[in-house]
C-alpha cells in the first residue's frame, strides 16, 4: 500500500476489527517488524536509530503502558497541554491507578506531544472520553495540525471522522486500503 501523509494533514482511518489497522501504524512507528519503505521528510526510517525515529513518529495506542506508578514520573518537566486537554492542574501528583480511562488517554496524549513530535499515529485516542473532553482533544491536535503537525488517527465513529479530517481512509478485512469519498 501506499500511503503520504503531508505536514500538518490529519487522515482518519476505519475498518473493521482485526484488519490491521493498528498492525499498519504500529509498522509506522517502528514497533513491530514490516516490509517496505517509511520516509519522514525525504529520510528513510533506515537512516534513523529506533529511538531517534519514535521521537519524530509517536504512536499512542488505545490503551498506554505506564512503567511508573507515579504521572510524575512519565514526564521530564510540567505535563504539557493541561488546560487543552481539561486535565485538572494537580494530575501530577497523582497515581496512575487513580485515573480514569478517560484522563489516561488524555495524558497519554499529553505525553506523546511532551517530544514534539511530527507526525502523530493515533490509535483510538477518544474512545473512552465524554463529548466535551473528546472535542477538547480535536480541538487540540486542530491547532497542532495548522502548525504543521501531521496526524493518522484510527476512528470507528464516522461522525467524529468527518470532523476531524479531509481525507479518509478504510481498510477492508483483507487489509486493503482504499480512500473514502468526501
Amino acid at each position: 500500500m501506499d500511503l503520504l501523509l503531508e505536514p500538518g494533514e490529519r487522515i482518519t482511518l476505519s475498518g473493521p476489527s482485526g484488519c490491521g489497522k493498528t498492525l499498519l501504524l504500529r509498522a509506522i512507528a517502528d514497533l513491530d517488524p514490516s516490509e517496505g519503505l517509511v520516509r519522514l521528510d525525504g529520510c528513510r526510517r533506515a537512516d534513523f536509530t529506533g529511538p531517534q525515529w519514535r521521537r519524530q513518529v509517536v504512536y499512542v495506542p488505545a490503551e498506554s503502558a505506564w512503567w511508573s506508578e507515579h504521572v510524575r514520573d512519565h514526564f521530564d518537566g510540567p505535563v504539557p497541554r493541561l488546560e487543552e486537554l481539561r486535565l485538572p492542574d494537580e494530575i501530577d501528583t497523582r497515581r496512575i491507578e487513580q485515573l480514569s480511562t478517560g484522563e489516561k488517554q488524555r495524558l497519554a496524549l499529553a505525553r506523546a506531544l511532551a517530544v514534539e513530535p511530527k507526525a502523530l499515529l493515533l490509535d483510538e485516542p477518544t474512545s473512552g472520553l465524554d463529548p466535551e473532553s473528546t472535542s477538547a482533544v480535536e480541538e487540540c491536535l486542530a491547532g497542532l495540525c495548522e502548525a504543521g503537525l501531521a496526524v493518522l488517527w484510527i476512528s470507528h465513529d464516522p461522525a467524529q471522522r468527518r470532523r476531524v479530517s479531509r481525507r479518509e481512509l478504510s481498510m477492508d478485512a483483507l487489509g486493503v486500503l482504499t480512500e473514502g469519498q468526501r
